[in-house]
Order: structure tokens, then sequence, then C-alpha cells
């Protein structure tokens, strides 16, 4: 089977939610039985053996056993850093300024879109925002941001790929078969941040 993500950002994504749950005080055990996992379960998560760890439900249901967010993850991934940088629209980690909020700084390569209709939800609903890695082909199952040729948008869970065509899923589940020659770009949904 192919894997779209380095078995880098797996094993980091993995540690993070390690760091996040020992901060929280539980063990693999504690945290896996909240939400009716082995403990064996939940360290193949830790370990990166399970890249499911990428999709927006699992990070909720994972996270939720933490009495967190999948924000609170994302957090973890950021490098400790001096928040004195001199290009102030890239300052890592998380920055306030009076009551506005703006999260984590993203990679350069990460770009982000709000959503505006509510054809993926449950999923997504209007109001998310999604992370995007543009060229970054998606795994079978994970959302993914599909450029049209004749420039429209369209979010999706990525449901395979033949020669001639792309299978796309909707929020509940419709499956639609778009010719690959109809698509300009195709690229992965690797966050997702609820309003």
């Amino acid at each position: 089977m192919v894997r779209f993500t380095t078995d880098d950002d797996v094993r980091r994504l993995g540690d993070a939610l390690a760091e996040l749950r020992r901060e929280k005080g539980l063990s693999q055990a504690e945290a896996g039985a909240r939400i009716g996992m082995t403990s064996q379960g939940w360290g193949l998560y830790e370990s990166g053996r399970r890249s499911g760890l990428f999709r927006p439900d699992i990070q909720r249901r994972l996270t939720g056993a933490l009495d967190a967010t999948p924000e609170a993850l994302m957090l973890k991934l950021e490098p400790e850093a001096d928040v004195s940088v001199s290009s102030p629209q890239r300052a890592p980690g998380v920055e306030s300024t009076g009551a506005a909020f703006r999260g984590p700084a993203l990679p350069a390569d990460v770009r982000l879109m709000v959503l505006t209709t509510n054809e993926m939800a449950p999923w997504a609903a209007a109001g998310v925002t999604i992370a995007y890695r543009p060229g970054q082909p998606p795994r079978e199952g994970q959302g993914c941001l599909v450029q049209m040729a004749d420039g429209r948008r369209l979010v999706r869970l990525y449901g395979g790929r033949t020669d001639a065509n792309v299978s796309l899923l909707s929020g509940v589940g419709d499956s639609e078969s778009v010719s690959v020659d109809r698509i300009a770009a195709l690229s992965a949904v690797v966050g997702r941040f609820d309003a």
C-alpha cells in the first residue's frame, strides 16, 4: 500500500498525541478506555503505525478522550522557537492580539480555506477552516481539495483512483466519479479547524 505521508509526519503526530496524553496524566490504557480502545490500539496511534491519526474524525475522538481538541494536538507539532520573529505573519506558536485570537502558525506549504457550504456535513460544515497541502496526494478516506479544470473547487473525501477516474465521497457518503481530465489539481486536507 502506498503511503502519501512520510513516516516522519506520522511519528511526529503520534509523538504530539503522546505528549498531550502525558500532560493529562493518563496512561495509554486509561486514555483508550475512555473511548473503548485498548492500550495497544492507542499505542499504535502514538507510535505512528496508524496513519488514521491524520483524519479529523479520529483526531476529535482521540483528543476528546484527553479532554482536549484537535487544535491542542496541532499546537504540540509547533517547534519551540523565539517569538520575537521579524516576520509577523509567521510568528510561531499561538498569538493573542487583545480580544482576537490566531492559532498556530502553519508550515509554509500549507494553505487554508473556509468552507461556505454544508455539502460536507457532518465531516465539515460551513464555517470550518480546512488546511490543505497543495500537490500532496490524499489517502483513501482522507479529505481532499479538488481544483477542477473549469476553476471550481470541491472539498470531498477521497475514495480512490483508476487510470481514468477519481472517486470522491460527500459528507453523507454519496459517491461521484470524476474524470482525471477534468481535474487540474488534487490536494490532501491535513487539518481542520472548527469555527
